[in-house]
């Protein structure tokens, strides 16, 4: 053999060399596979569970927001309503109050009324007794000096009368 190569030799290298490669394969590249493939499977999974669970999260988060804009218009809608029936009561019992005192001031004014006729009428008989004793004494007195002064005393005693 011409540069001493057996090959024989180079045959079994070559099989040494295949059943190595074959149980390295089976016994450390295959395992190694499967841990590296059943790894990126796991993480796979956990980042779309990760995405479902934000995806949800953002649903959430917008229906959250929608009720809350819910909530807002119905609390508007609430106080809008509240005031409108503040405005009523408030209406209601100012015209109850004005009917009140319109009722307080006609029976004020009817009162006033009264008193004023019962204050005429009483006046009218004073002035009647004053113009009967006037007359008697303007008959008994013999000038009209003395008639026009007992007139005036008259007067004053009216006026005083009046007055009480």
């Amino acid at each position: 053999m011409p540069l001493n190569i057996d090959w024989q030799q180079i045959l079994l290298h070559l099989l040494n060399f295949l059943i190595l490669a074959t149980g390295l394969t089976l016994l450390l590249y295959k395992p190694v596979k499967r841990f590296m493939k059943k790894r990126e499977d796991e993480y796979a999974a956990r980042e779309e569970g990760t995405q479902k669970a934000l995806d949800d999260a953002k649903d959430k988060e917008r229906e959250y927001e929608q009720k809350l804009s819910d909530a807002d218009a119905e609390i508007a809608e609430m106080k809008k309503r509240a005031a409108e029936e503040s405005e009523e009561v408030r209406s209601e019992k100012l015209r109850a109050a004005e009917s009140e005192a319109k009722k307080i001031v006609d029976d004020a004014r009817a009162k006033a009324k009264s008193e004023h006729d019962k204050i005429i009428e009483g006046v009218g008989d004073d002035i009647r007794e004053m113009v009967d004793e006037m007359a008697g004494k303007v008959a008994l007195s013999s000038s009209v000096d003395e008639a026009y002064e007992s007139f005036l005393k008259a007067a004053e005693e009216g006026e005083k009368h009046e007055k009480k």
